[in-house]
């Protein structure tokens, strides 16, 4: 699954990562940048962050919380 950000030039992968199966932490969030480097967030053109299910799951939650209380998704549901 894939976002695209700030006008397309941040892209934000998640899935699970087969190869790391024996892994606990098999969950990755991949960020890739495709800007000019003095816009970049971050250091590198890609980065990976490895997480558990558990973390992985932790995340999804904040993330549904913070858009429950979203003003934008609140509009949208009333």
């Amino acid at each position: 699954m894939t976002i695209h950000l700030l006008e397309g030039t941040l892209e934000v992968d998640i899935f699970y990562e087969c190869d790391d199966q024996d892994l606990d932490d098999n969950v990755c969030i991949r960020i890739v940048e495709s800007c000019p480097p003095d816009e970049k967030l971050l250091r590198a053109g890609k980065t990976h962050i490895y997480l558990t299910a558990a973390q992985a799951r932790e995340l999804g939650e904040m993330f549904l919380q913070a858009a429950g209380h979203s003003k934008s998704e609140t509009k949208k549901r009333g």
